[in-house]
């Protein structure tokens, strides 16, 4: 009972938290100098860790088991994961743009899983026979694991093609004009505008090697988890593998995200090339996460939404 009252309290604080949280990001959005206020909002990540991870340890004591056995404690725990990546550049000081994927990833996740929309799936506690194994752990926090760090590591690779694009385009268009007005300065003007585009180029460079970074231990984690899972299906089911919905969308993932390491290690496919299929593996991993408990079918269905598990 004292821990269920502790758990209550902890979610409304990391919920109120994570409203502050989204404000602030939303002001310093619109005005880039107010310096205090991004210092503030990586404090207040650093509070939503450790709120989320005090929600987990409560909750895993309340309940009795491992907080990753619905759809509302494996939300909480894939914030927690955001949040854990995010710790990382905070302390490195050297990678602030992951920060800046991580940190709206956490808020707006735990957002979602503490607003009451998964209230029903919260209150139940009655484990399916499935569930009650040692592997529960090892399996799922692998994948959610995976899952976080490979939906951090594609956003990098979606910012990366999106200044890309825009490098592109609005080089071209300056090529345009200085060559249209100035046509006696050609060389000087493009000179100009290559000086103008070093520190972007410098920049998109940093986020193919982050990426590639990231999604190579998410990569990892997934690999892990689909092998304990195997193990954990045949103890469960007589059977390694099924072909159920979430065990399908789990090995497009991994394909997904072979192909993207497979164009890394061939130059002329780096960069654009496998950024691409990366943000094509951003879709597949919330189909496979998400998009699947829609439909309620299956082995898995008990991390489904309230209103479609049987």
């Amino acid at each position: 009972m004292i821990f269920s009252t502790l758990e209550h309290i902890i979610t409304h604080i990391s919920l109120s938290i994570v409203f502050i949280l989204i404000t602030i990001h939303l002001i310093i959005f619109l005005v880039d100098e107010i310096v205090k206020l991004s210092d503030s909002a990586e404090r207040g990540m650093l509070a939503t860790f450790f709120c989320i991870t005090g929600l987990l340890a409560t909750h895993w004591i309340s309940s009795g088991h491992f907080p990753l056995s619905d759809l509302y404690e494996s939300l909480i725990f894939l914030s927690w994961s955001f949040a854990l990546i995010h710790i990382i550049p905070y302390f490195t000081k050297n990678t602030k743009f992951l920060s800046k994927i991580t940190s709206p990833s956490a808020i707006f996740t735990q957002g979602f899983a503490t607003s009451g929309f998964l209230t029903e799936i919260h209150k139940s506690s009655i484990l399916v026979p499935a569930l009650k194994s040692e592997w529960l752990i090892m399996h799922v926090s692998m994948m959610i694991l995976g899952y976080a760090a490979l939906l951090c590591g594609s956003l990098l690779s979606v910012a990366l093609l999106v200044i890309t694009f825009r490098n592109l385009f609005s080089k071209g268009n300056d090529f345009l004009k200085e060559s249209f007005f100035f046509g006696e300065n050609l060389f000087q003007n493009t000179s100009f505008i290559s000086a103008k585009n070093y520190y972007r180029t410098q920049f998109i460079q940093q986020l193919d090697y982050w990426s590639y970074r990231v999604i190579s231990l998410g990569f990892i984690f997934l690999t892990i988890g689909i092998l304990s899972g195997a193990v954990w299906a045949n103890e469960a089911w007589g059977s390694y593998w099924s072909w159920d919905p979430k065990e399908t969308w789990a090995f497009i993932t991994w394909i997904v995200f072979a192909i993207y390491l497979h164009t890394r290690t061939n130059r002329n496919l780096k960069g654009v090339n496998s950024a691409i299929v990366a943000s094509i593996g951003f879709l597949i991993i919330w189909i496979c996460y998400f998009g699947v408990n829609l439909v309620g079918t299956g082995l898995h269905s008990y991390g489904s939404f309230p209103s479609t598990s049987g």
